[in-house]
């Protein structure tokens, strides 16, 4: 089986070729976010850690639950909460998703474990994956993806793609460049010249 990390900037259809990947091959897909969202569920890995953290309201919500869209506007507000969420989240993150894989590798049922997550490679993880996948599109295709599905505004877009990796820098840490700048049926092409 074959761990695969997929990466790649905002709007360039990460979600699309991961979607194509669990329609046509054997394998899992696992998304950071998830498992993350998962671990700060109450009475899981790392709820205690995060809320007891020196938040300047509760980020509790009636429900008991952590109150994500709250602590995402109050973290991405302040580097020191964003830095010591990041601190729990992320060893635990990559904890289980390692579990996981194992468990994966033990059942000997799937050809590839595809792990999706947008700081593959800040978090060091090109030193676990097998194969590090950097999804491209090109500039324009972006934009007019986040137009059409966020509905971002072109400074937004302009300022969000400014503030991610460049595609140089991807290209210099990945095995693989998978070009989602057209329809699907182009992208399918590619993922079955690779995995077939």
């Amino acid at each position: 089986m074959l761990f695969i990390g997929i990466t790649g900037g905002v709007g360039a259809g990460k979600s699309t070729v991961l979607r194509l990947l669990k329609e046509n091959f054997n394998c899992k897909v696992l998304l950071a976010d998830e498992v993350a969202a998962e671990l700060m569920k109450a009475g899981n890995a790392c709820f205690d850690a995060v809320v007891s953290l020196d938040w300047p309201e509760s980020i509790v919500g009636a429900d008991g639950e952590i109150d994500r869209g709250l602590m995402a506007r109050l973290m991405f507000s302040d580097d020191k909460l964003l830095t010591e969420v990041n601190a729990i989240v992320h060893p635990a993150v990559e904890q289980e998703v390692l579990n996981q894989v194992e468990d994966e590798r033990a059942k000997h049922k799937i050809e590839y474990f595809f792990f999706e997550a947008a700081l593959l490679i800040e978090c060091g993880y090109g030193k676990l994956v097998d194969e590090m996948w950097y999804i491209y599109a090109d500039e324009n295709t972006r934009a007019k993806r986040l137009k059409e599905s966020r509905g971002y505004s072109d400074e937004r877009i302009k300022n969000t793609i400014a503030k991610q990796r460049s595609d140089a820098s991807f290209r210099e840490h990945a095995d693989r460049v998978i070009d989602n700048s057209g329809d699907k049926e182009q992208t399918l092409l590619q993922l079955r010249q690779i995995l077939e």
